[in-house]
């Protein structure tokens, strides 16, 4: 501990190893998060955090010192070399919604129009930003193993500002993070029922009674073919008309024996 303002020292445990392969943020200057979705989930990040710890944060994310990184509904957990030999697990977690938060945003996205359809292309319109982005810096909650008792250390903000260009890649990541699946989404805004219809349990249809395929009536390729054609490209192999004359024998004589075979030759 400092004998001066009771915070812990870090001096002792040396700099930080470097990795090879780390997921390196495309960032390198300036503003961490370039689109819409990623600096408003940084601006809450960033009312909660130490400005200097985020901004060692920001260090490790553009170093490639984030080793892993997991995205799950309510979690996003990185795996964070630091100085020590093994690396930090560092968690970021937000508040799933709940099911009546779930019900609202299936009838805002039902009630207003273009939003399924942005949604099922990869695109998150902002009118959703109320009901997925966190109010505060309450709903974000942040653990890491590495010592540092700072809310949150330099590891998690490493995680939370990747966290913030997957969701400018990728702005779905959003509605994962909240608990929500596009198909399900997709499913419940469509009303369509997951359950059988009423008075069957024939979910797939497998006792659905249906018409017999038509008939197709066989034709030997050497038949159908243009005759003069087939020849142009035999002897496209051998300048002995003989051997032509053989090919085309052989060729009448396989399809014969296949049509032979089929009983809906005529």
């Amino acid at each position: 501990m400092s004998p001066r303002d009771g915070r812990p020292d870090f001096r002792g445990f040396g700099p930080r190893l470097r990795v090879v392969g780390g997921v390196e943020a495309q960032s390198k200057r300036g503003a961490f998060a370039r689109g819409w979705w990623g600096r408003a989930l940084t601006e809450v990040l960033e009312r909660a955090g130490d400005t200097g710890r985020l901004s060692r944060g920001r260090t490790y994310a553009r170093g490639g010192q984030v080793v892993a990184l997991h995205i799950a509904p309510g979690r996003v957990t990185g795996e964070v070399q630091g100085s020590q030999i093994a690396p930090f697990t560092s968690v970021l977690t937000l508040r799933t919604l709940d099911d009546d938060e779930v019900a609202a945003f299936v009838e805002t996205v039902r009630s207003t129009p273009g939003i399924l359809a942005a949604l099922a292309s990869g695109a998150v319109p902002q009118e959703l930003a109320p009901m997925l982005l966190p109010g505060s810096s309450g709903e974000l909650d942040f653990d890491c193993t590495c010592p540092d008792p700072g809310w949150p250390c330099k590891h998690v903000a490493a995680v939370a500002y990747l966290l913030a260009e997957r969701v400018d890649h990728d702005p779905l990541t959003m509605l994962t993070l909240r608990g929500l699946d596009l198909d399900t989404l997709i499913r419940s805004v469509g009303g369509e029922d997951e359950q059988p219809p009423a008075g069957t349990d024939d979910y797939f249809g497998d006792g659905a009674h249906l018409p017999e395929l038509p008939a197709v009536e066989y034709c030997a390729a050497t038949d159908d073919l243009d005759p003069a054609l087939l020849r142009k490209v035999l002897q496209a192999d051998t300048d002995d008309p003989s051997e032509v004359v053989s090919a085309l024998r052989d060729l009448g004589a396989c399809y014969r024996a296949l049509g032979a075979r089929d009983p809906r030759r005529r």
